[in-house]
């Protein structure tokens, strides 16, 4: 007894819902269960496992990284709440660029370089680095509420994990399916790496046009070509034009020669050669362009470089040029071909140029010996897996994405010249080449220095972080796994090459449905970016910070809590791009409150004695019963669609809707005159409200429940029971007649400015009222009579009116005044419909769907002028 009434001093102390002083004392009593951590028992199908798609371990969480993750843990909560064993696989990516850049940054700033500290000394800077930053996103994943798997975190370094990525890269060697070549890639001067195609970012660049002459061997004149990149002509090999282009019919075959370098040219002809861009001649350097490199090997061409990794013009250039960045060289060689009278002419030209999404700097195509992977024997099941549904993409649009890249697939450049990542289990010694899990014997052999592209190691997740190659009982209870959420960015990065190694290494597909997010962009559409201002951190709408600059109001945001931002985001939701509401994650953290005081208010009204049950006294009893039902229904059925927008706001309308606004107000009464049968199924409601809302807002449902007389364990343990509760079509509309009808009441009221405390003398002059005449009249404030004097006002309500009688302040001239202004406003807009209805242009012209819309306006519109 004593702890009961020490339980309701403190629920009538908190007046007011705190998401900051509660949500992280729920996150701690959530860690210290251990229900996060599922014991691994059973097969993948029995259980439900999802893979995080794993964050850099230096970074911290973002709105992207917010967004997917209140999607997983919803899903995740959902399927433990109905039952299945269920693990978030969590862990963090060694992030090769990325993390290496920052250290670098670091290094920098101390006055050194990584080449000053050596490879050791540099990675074991790394290792500190990644100790003392890596558990940032982590704490912040367990503020957000997401019931990862805390016990069983994995890193893409660890020993076992980089054992999986070396035992995977020998044995694609073998397959042959890996090889060494020279060939054309993006070279990332700021990285000082290669990096992939997927990770260039295309951006409009205004350049200018230089036409220059290259005069003819012998001396019969010039040809013309148009470069925007004249520090390159140093390493033409050639000039090609098309063969069906008639001005250049003659010069086929001839040669020209290469102005300031006095390299002979040959005058080839190529059918890729656009003869409607510049002069029709184009120059050739294989060493320092794709399109290029690949006419260089159709016609034999020699490939010079003299641009070098470091950006820095090479010894290939004439002696004068050597040593200078490509700009400055760009500079310099302009100027000598004016001082020879070489440059025709120049003009502006806007096009696109590629860029690293890396470092930000323009990318250098370069002939460079690297790694590479052919990926076409291990595209061709990828495929088959997502055109026969084995594979599913919610929304199903991406997967004619996903087709098309893998059908158009190029080898994929797998070495990366950094020293943070896995290194390359590759040792030469001369000309011999050694590819292995443990070094060569015999002296004289050098490890490779390079280490392997981030996403190679990133695609082995799903089963790697199981534990892959051992089978371990974690493989066995939870891969394949059940969905991958991610957005539509790294559909080839990533999803793909996941699809492909689970397939050629498990002989399973990695998760059955791939569910792309939408982008949340800043409330102005554009990215998000904290460079830009437009960037929001997640954690300053949890506990409350500085808004960006991107929001004029300026100021900080409220500490609106996780099941807000949650919510929130949850509710924002699209199958396209959406511009982040602040209003939304208010919204949430209004229905959080809301839920708190209606649960306070039910709390406060059962004894210690009372305990949940179903036992339905009235009408409104069975139906709110009925209508938990069908929202339990309904937000499971959206969860399971990946409709996540519809199944926030699903649960927002029976809480705020239906419980709160409606049936806490019906039974008012009935609590304050003590019915004792009331408060089993209020205690009921309340609880079953609180499980299907949990997987959504998690912290203000657990707190909550923790309240409930009988209550015991966590509430995110919890399980709900398989079997449905019968639905109630009787007490459903007759308590939808009530709505309506109270509804249309007070439209009237605000109308007529009736005062908000006064009840109104009225007749309810309708059918199907029978056992609801107390609901609408204490809802609407009347006081029902069977007086027979004339009604001052008339009401439609579903199956008749509500007349209301003189003896309140009503203000009938305003009302009237509000009627006519509004009869107005929908008078013009039906005229104007009709008109545009009648315009036979329109209807002939006009997308039928668009037609129809105007169509079901026009009988809206009539609709609401009939009711006035």
């Amino acid at each position: 007894m004593a702890y009961r009434d020490a339980v309701i001093a403190e629920l009538r102390s908190k007046t007011r819902y705190d998401p900051s002083e509660v949500e992280p004392r729920v996150a701690a009593r959530w860690l210290q269960s251990g229900i996060f951590h599922p014991q691994p028992e059973g097969t993948a199908q029995e259980n439900y496992s999802i893979a995080i798609p794993p964050p850099n371990v230096t970074g911290s969480l973002h709105m992207g990284h917010a967004f997917q993750d209140a999607i997983m843990d919803t899903l995740i909560r959902y399927r433990r709440l109905h039952g299945r064993r269920a693990k978030w696989i969590l862990g963090t990516d060694h992030a090769g660029i990325a993390t290496q850049m920052q250290v670098e940054q670091a290094l920098h700033a101390e006055g050194t370089d990584r080449d000053a500290l050596g490879r050791e000394a540099f990675e074991r800077r790394v290792w500190e680095w990644r100790d003392r930053y890596g558990g940032r996103i982590i704490e912040q994943l367990v503020r957000l509420g997401a019931s990862c798997d805390y016990e069983d975190e994995r890193f893409t370094l660890d020993s076992d994990y980089a054992a999986a990525v070396l035992r995977v890269f020998v044995a694609l060697y073998e397959k042959g399916y890996i090889y060494r070549d020279r060939y054309m890639v993006n070279w990332d001067p700021g990285t000082r790496s290669a990096i992939s195609d997927l990770e260039v970012e295309d951006r409009e660049v205004s350049d200018t046009l230089y036409y220059v002459n290259y005069p003819l061997a012998d001396g019969e004149g010039a040809v013309m070509v148009a470069t925007v990149r004249p520090e390159t002509m140093l390493a033409d090999t050639a000039i090609a034009v098309n063969p069906d282009d008639a001005r250049y019919e003659e010069l086929i075959g001839r040669e020209a020669v290469l102005p300031l370098v006095g390299r002979r040219l040959r005058i080839i002809a190529d059918p890729y050669v656009k003869p409607e861009f510049g002069t029709g001649a184009l120059k050739i350097t294989p060493g320092h362009d794709p399109n290029d490199f690949e006419i260089g090997r159709r016609h034999e061409l020699e490939q010079v470089s003299v641009i070098g990794e470091d950006g820095r013009i090479t010894a290939r250039a004439p002696e004068r040029f050597v040593g200078m960045k490509a700009e400055q060289a760009r500079h310099e060689v302009v100027a000598q071909l004016r001082a020879q009278g070489l440059v025709a002419k120049t003009e502006e030209y806007l096009h696109t140029v590629p860029f690293s999404q890396r470092s930000g700097e323009r990318i250098e195509p370069l002939v460079s010996l690297q790694w590479f992977m052919r990926m076409e024997d291990l595209a061709a099941p990828a495929i088959e897996a997502v055109s026969g549904g084995r594979v599913r993409f919610h929304p199903q649009r991406w997967a004619a994405v996903y087709i098309e890249w893998l059908e158009h697939l190029r080898p994929w450049c797998i070495s990366r010249q950094l020293w943070w990542g896995h290194r390359l289990p590759v040792w030469y010694r001369g000309e011999e080449v050694y590819v292995g899990l443990e070094a060569p014997v015999g002296d004289g052999w050098e490890r490779d220095p390079d280490v392997l592209d981030t996403w190679f190691s990133s695609a082995l997740w799903p089963f790697a972080a199981l534990g892959w190659p051992a089978q371990t009982s974690e493989l066995k209870a939870f891969y394949p796994t059940d969905v991958l959420v991610t957005a539509r960015d790294i559909i080839f990065l990533w999803v793909a090459r996941m699809v492909m190694m689970g397939l050629e290494f498990t002989g399973s597909i990695p998760f059955a449905d791939v569910h792309i997010h939408a982008i949340i962009q800043a409330p102005d559409g554009r990215r998000m970016s904290k460079s830009l201002g437009t960037g929001i951190d997640p954690m300053d709408l949890i506990e409350g910070g500085p808004r960006p600059p991107v929001f004029e109001e300026g100021g900080s945001f409220p500490a609106y809590g996780a099941d807000a931002l949650r919510w929130g985001l949850l509710a924002m939701s699209s199958s396209q791009d959406v511009k982040f509401a602040e209003d939304k994650i208010a919204q949430g953290l209004a229905l959080a409150n809301k839920l708190w005081n209606a649960s306070r208010l039910i709390l406060l009204s059962v004894g210690e004695d009372a305990r949940a049950a179903r036992e339905p006294t009235a009408l409104e009893d069975r139906w709110i019963l009925s209508r938990l039902q069908r929202a339990i229904e309904e937000v499971g059925r959206r969860i399971e669609g990946y409709d996540f927008s519809h199944a926030a706001l699903a649960l927002y309308d029976f809480i705020y809707g239906e419980l709160c606004d409606w049936y806490l107000e019906m039974v008012k009464p009935r609590l304050r005159a003590g019915e004792v049968s009331l408060r089993a199924t209020l205690l009921y409601i309340l609880t079953e409200t609180l499980a299907f809302g949990q997987p959504i807002i998690p912290f203000v449902t657990e707190e909550v429940y923790g309240y409930i007389p009988g209550s015991e364990g966590l509430l995110a343990a919890r399980r709900v029971p398989a079997a449905a509760a019968a639905l109630d079509e009787h007490a459903e509309a007759a308590i939808a007649r009530v709505i309506e009808a109270v509804q249309a009441v007070r439209g009237w009221r605000a109308q007529a400015r009736v005062k908000a405390g006064a009840r109104v003398p009225a007749r309810l002059l309708a059918d199907g009222y029978e056992e609801t005449q107390p609901h609408v009249a204490g809802l609407a404030r009347l006081t029902l009579t069977e007086d027979g004097t004339e009604p001052i006002a008339t009401i439609p309500v579903p199956g008749g009116v509500v007349e209301i009688l003189a003896g309140v302040e009503v203000d009938l001239e305003a009302a009237r005044q509000k009627l006519a202004a509004e009869r107005a406003r929908l008078e013009r807009e039906i005229e104007r419909a009709r008109a545009k209805l009648a315009n036979q242009g329109f209807v002939a012209n006009a997308p039928p769907p668009i037609v129809q819309a105007e169509r079901d306006k026009l009988a809206r519109l009539d609709a609401e002028l009939q009711a006035l």
